[in-house]
């Protein structure tokens, strides 16, 4: 197989890359090369700005490729580049939507493929939804060969998932729970959630790469795990070695006191209950199911995290915020208990 990513080196597409690389697939990456020197051996790069169409499509003039996929379109200007670019020049692309794309609030807990698209509170999540629509568009009239693939909470071994974090990742909340510091959880912690290990998501990928049965089709590709928030927070805990000490503070309260999108980070996503049905990425793949459970993808991801202490970036502005909010909290509780 002849693929094509524009990106590669993200969360979500470092796994599918190194799953090709060792199935012996002719990979090519093009993206602006900031972290290629993390990438395993074999792949050939394509170092370019995507956005410089002329160059671009000179440089893919003389190739073909059975597969292009884009990791890092988030907008319809972006597919119709694409469009542009790839009409005639693959036999299948794929696009890296999102599952915050689908109702929200949902009208049932149970996802599937057939969930209705719609998130009035993120603006990141409509713009996904209108790729969509543009895709199917180039789909139906001029036969473009599109996949829709919609990832929710996709984790690798670089950062611990979390709900409420700053914009320096999750080592602040780590080093917080180590601390015996108060950690604040969105909600009552209650609401079901679906995180899904980078590995499991490449296998599920991988096997609609090609995939004559996935050409006009959208899937969504997650875990069949599902966890609440407070069996997350102590999963994390517990991997750490410590007693948690959480705080639960309504989604609304953590938006209005932020300058963080927790209007659409949470109303639009994490606060909801999701529970994802994979029948239709099972029929398209048979052979895929999802191995790693979250307690041993949370205790190897920490494991490398204490072991690379790059990945342990500290954030005294969200650490400051967490204290004022929790502060603010108990000054209420006080005065109305006083």
């Amino acid at each position: 197989m002849k693929a094509l990513f524009i990106g590669g080196t993200g969360t979500i597409s470092t796994a599918i890359t190194k799953q090709l690389l060792e199935q012996g697939c002719e990979l090519y990456l093009l993206n602006r090369g900031n972290r290629n020197n993390q990438l395993p051996e074999g792949a050939i790069i394509l170092e370019a700005d995507i956005n410089d169409e002329a160059y671009i499509a000179s440089l893919i003039e003389s190739h073909d490729f059975d597969v292009v996929a884009d990791f890092i379109a988030f907008e319809p200007s972006h597919l119709e580049r694409d469009f542009r670019l790839f009409n005639g020049k693959t036999k299948q692309f794929i696009f890296i939507s999102s599952a915050s794309a689908y109702q929200t609030p949902l009208s049932d807990y149970r996802i599937t493929e057939g969930t209705p698209l719609a998130n009035p509170y993120w603006k990141y999540s409509r713009n996904k939804i209108a790729c969509e629509d543009y895709l199917l568009k180039q789909y139906r009239e001029y036969g473009f060969p599109i996949t829709i693939v919609r990832p929710s909470h996709t984790y690798d071994k670089r950062s611990v998932p979390l709900g409420v974090h700053g914009r320096k990742g999750s080592w602040q909340v780590i080093k917080r729970m180590m601390e015996n510091k108060p950690v604040i959880i969105h909600g009552d912690g209650t609401s079901l959630w679906t995180m899904t290990h980078n590995r499991d998501f490449a296998k599920g990928f991988i096997g609609l790469m090609g995939n004559i049965h996935a050409i006009g089709e959208s899937v969504h590709i997650t875990s069949d795990e599902t966890v609440t928030w407070n069996q997350i927070y102590g999963i994390i805990a517990d991997a750490l070695g410590v007693k948690l000490n959480a705080v639960h503070v309504a989604s609304e309260f953590l938006d209005a006191c932020s300058s963080e999108d927790f209007r659409g980070g949470l109303i639009g996503d994490k606060a909801n209950s999701v529970v994802f049905d994979n029948s239709k990425l099972k029929r398209l793949v048979p052979e895929f199911v999802a191995t790693t459970r979250l307690d041993q993808g949370i205790k190897e991801t920490l494991q490398f995290i204490m072991a690379h202490p790059e990945y342990q970036v500290e954030d005294l502005e969200f650490d400051l915020w967490c204290d004022r909010v929790i502060e603010a909290l108990q000054d209420t509780l006080n005065r109305l208990n006083g």
